[in-house]
């Protein structure tokens, strides 16, 4: 907090932003795109084989810009020596992204974000000191509500690397979510919990199983508390019973939103978080 809040002279940011983007994380962004993937070298390289690149680093990634996210002609795009003109397009997508509604700015942003290792943890910092409702996971920007939830389901992507259907039904939890123009928060439900059958399918050794036996094999072999098995218990119940996923989920006439698939998703991460800490 600075001095100036601390004293009370300027408002302290209490609301995470969901619906909009402040003018300082807008200006912080565009310099982590610069100091990032602008700045980067704009000479082609040179193979193992010592034959050139016909493109540098940066002219591909204003061609990925070009023909994948602006959809803009390829003649269109500044070049100057057979390698784009970066002070040209800089300028272009300056101007755009200055003027540009959040949820484009943010279109761009996780679109860019593949084009530096760092990008995303950057990016996170920033939109963390400055309240946004948004973190990167999994190279998406996904609505979360605290740093703990980030870090439930980022876990549970990574420690399930082993088990790879597990990792694909998480991945696509978070896809589904976090699909600002068209989420998908039934089928994102159904992913997590998908994640979760498929974990204790593979500790129980059984792929015809249903998830409420493995639970309960789980719950015999590695002596669950109590207060967890009724957890686990009713998460299954959650999901099987006439209100639940395997029921009246698949009606259009039950609503599910984003609460409900952020609490899936959260929670179905912490509980293969939970079995892989255990096993």
């Amino acid at each position: 907090m600075r001095f100036s809040q601390r004293i009370g002279k300027r408002p302290i940011k209490v609301e995470l932003e969901r619906e909009g983007i402040s003018q300082e994380l807008r200006n912080s962004l565009w310099t982590i795109l610069v100091e990032l993937i602008l700045s980067q070298s704009n000479e082609p390289k040179y193979s193992s084989y010592g034959q050139r690149e016909l493109y540098s680093e940066l002219t591909k990634y204003f061609r990925d810009l070009w023909i994948y996210f602006f959809k803009r002609p390829i003649d269109n795009l500044p070049v100057g020596y057979s390698q784009v003109d970066e002070n040209r397009a800089t300028g272009v997508i300056r101007k755009w992204f200055f003027e540009s509604e959040w949820e484009l700015v943010f279109d761009f942003i996780e679109f860019s974000s593949s084009y530096h290792p760092k990008f995303q943890e950057t990016c996170n910092l920033f939109l963390q000191e400055e309240l946004s409702a948004y973190r990167f996971i999994d190279g998406k920007l996904t609505q979360i509500n605290s740093p703990e939830e980030i870090s439930e389901v980022e876990t549970a992507i990574k420690n399930s690397d082993k088990w790879n259907s597990v990792k694909t039904h998480l991945k696509r939890a978070v896809e589904l979510y976090s699909d600002r123009k068209a989420p998908d928060f039934r089928n994102s439900i159904k992913e997590s919990i998908s994640a979760v059958e498929s974990l204790l399918k593979i500790l129980v050794k059984d792929e015809k199983t249903t998830l409420g036996q493995a639970l309960k094999l789980i719950e015999n072999k590695y002596q669950i508390p109590g207060s967890l098995k009724s957890a686990f218990t009713a998460l299954y119940g959650y999901t099987s019973d006439e209100g639940g996923i395997r029921h009246s989920l698949l009606e259009s006439g039950v609503k599910v939103g984003m609460a409900e698939a952020r609490f899936m998703l959260i929670t179905c991460s912490a509980f293969v978080n939970y079995l892989l800490n255990i096993i």
